[in-house]
């Protein structure tokens, strides 16, 4: 009877090995299919620019005004030109790059937001475009911010998103929050393709909170399009490897943001943000905005990094700034009641 035992339980063993290795296999397969999407998207649409700065990875759609957009941690080109399409259909010409550490374009020694607006200038060396206006999402503002105030001739405008920018906070806090479960993700998911894939798979409501810093019921209660723009974010982080010397940059220049000298900021500025961004941009959005001689500033109450339920607004407010910043309809500085 115990060997009778003894067979039985090895039999259902072999089972068990044999139905999680073919689960195994099943779950791999989705992810090869997945970050083979992934490399072949951000392999296509973008060309390297041989500049002053070093090489730098880009992306060029539409004909009209140049709008120079510089992407968020964890972006690339592609990142910016998911907005930029949007751009591209409403007459401007959209051009994203893939800032320091990120995808094609290497990460220099010196990868300061002054040296990365100075690579900013260099690329529209490159492409023979005098004067942009420029629109800094996230980690993409420090150097957004620079670029305005080193080549203020070059900056038409400036648009501010969920800006990673400075505010006085009481005890000398960091201007910038961090979310719980970012820094275990930085040292786990961040660090691997699979890995990461794994994570949006199995701990989706992790990823929201550490690293798009969107409550996840803001999500859940959002509509179908809504969700689907998140998910498109989300998705689009992948493959993570070629942007992680970009992301772990980006960490060391946000978790010290100086105050840099606003007064000199003479672009009309657009700023926005959401008040329950977990990484706190609302604040410094808003203590920006009061800063300038020439801003506007937009804030919802909901809607987390990622602005969730706000898209269409967004884009709205956008569109009219660019419009009015050009001409004399630029109306200066309006701030939420």
């Amino acid at each position: 009877m115990t060997q009778k035992r003894s067979r039985l339980a090895r039999i259902a063993w072999v089972f068990v090995a044999l139905f999680a290795a073919g689960a195994f296999a099943w779950f791999y397969a989705g992810y090869r299919s997945d970050i083979r999407q992934a490399r072949a998207r951000v392999a296509a649409g973008s060309q390297i620019a041989q500049t002053g700065c070093g090489p730098i990875e880009y992306a060029i759609a539409g004909e009209g005004p140049p709008v120079l957009i510089v992407h968020g941690a964890g972006g690339g080109h592609d990142q910016g030109m998911d907005f930029g399409v949007y751009l591209q259909a409403r007459g401007f010409r959209a051009i994203a790059m893939s800032r320091f550490g990120y995808l094609r374009t290497p990460l220099p020694a010196d990868a300061s937001a002054e040296a990365q607006a100075d690579a900013h200038a260099c690329l529209l060396d490159a492409l023979a475009i005098p004067r942009v206006s420029i629109l800094g999402i996230s980690a993409g503002t420090p150097s957004t911010m620079q670029f305005a105030l080193r080549h203020p001739d070059r900056t038409a405008a400036m648009i501010l998103i969920v800006p990673a920018a400075y505010v006085p906070r009481a005890g000398g806090a960091p201007s910038l929050k961090t979310p719980h479960w970012t820094q275990f993700l930085f040292d786990t998911a961040l660090r691997s393709d699979f890995l990461f894939w794994c994570a949006l798979r199995v701990a989706d409501d992790m990823v929201a909170r550490a690293i798009l810093a969107t409550p996840p019921e803001v999500v859940e209660n959002a509509s179908p399009r809504e969700q689907a723009l998140f998910n498109l974010v989300r998705q689009h982080i992948l493959p993570i490897s070629p942007r992680r010397p970009g992301l772990l940059n980006d960490a060391a220049v946000t978790s010290t943001l100086p105050r840099y000298d606003l007064e000199k900021l003479a672009a009309p500025t657009l700023l926005i943000s959401a008040a329950d961004d977990l990484f706190g941009t609302y604040d410094g959005a808003r203590y920006t905005a009061q800063q300038l001689p020439d801003a506007r500033f937009v804030g919802y109450p909901t809607g987390g990094h990622l602005l969730v339920g706000h898209h269409e607004q967004v884009r709205a407010e956008i569109e009219a700034f660019l419009h009015s910043a050009g001409g004399a309809g630029h109306q200066g500085k309006s701030l939420p009641l």
